[in-house]
């Protein structure tokens, strides 16, 4: 499962993504946490320590993790830094921000299995520089 999301992320969360890609990631992957939930068996015993039990659970959390970057960069119509979206790019090839809608740190909540998880905004103020449009050529 884990190689798998894996394999989901890198081909459509990576550095250049699409809306679509991610859409078909967020797909994926809740196939796969489903399938996940379904299948999962941990060796070992209830009465002692099971550190395949905290693989599994960490599993798990990254299976949550992946559709909420996956959502994150789906919800973000821009390109900045590393987060480089094919739709949003200059005529140069060049990431096209934009900071008047993007210019916050998201925080995403995950609110279970059935319900759309919660975005959480915190503001970017800078005060010592001006965040300007760059060019990596």
């Amino acid at each position: 499962f884990h190689r798998r999301l894996g394999k989901i992320m890198w081909d459509k969360c990576g550095m250049a993504r699409n809306a679509e890609g991610l859409k078909e990631a967020i797909t994926e992957i809740r196939e796969l946490r489903h399938e996940f939930w379904k299948d999962v068996f941990v060796p070992g015993r209830r009465d002692e320590f099971n550190p395949e039990l905290e693989k599994a659970w960490r599993v798990a959390d990254f299976l949550e993790l992946g559709e909420l970057m996956c959502e994150d960069a789906l919800h973000r119509n821009e390109s900045c830094g590393g987060h480089f979206r094919e739709e949003y790019q200059t005529p140069e090839g060049e990431a096209l921000r934009d900071d008047k809608k993007f210019m916050y740190v998201a925080a995403w909540e995950w609110r279970g299995d059935d319900a759309k998880p919660e975005l959480h905004k915190e503001s970017l103020d800078y005060e010592e520089i001006k965040v300007t449009q760059r060019s990596y050529k």
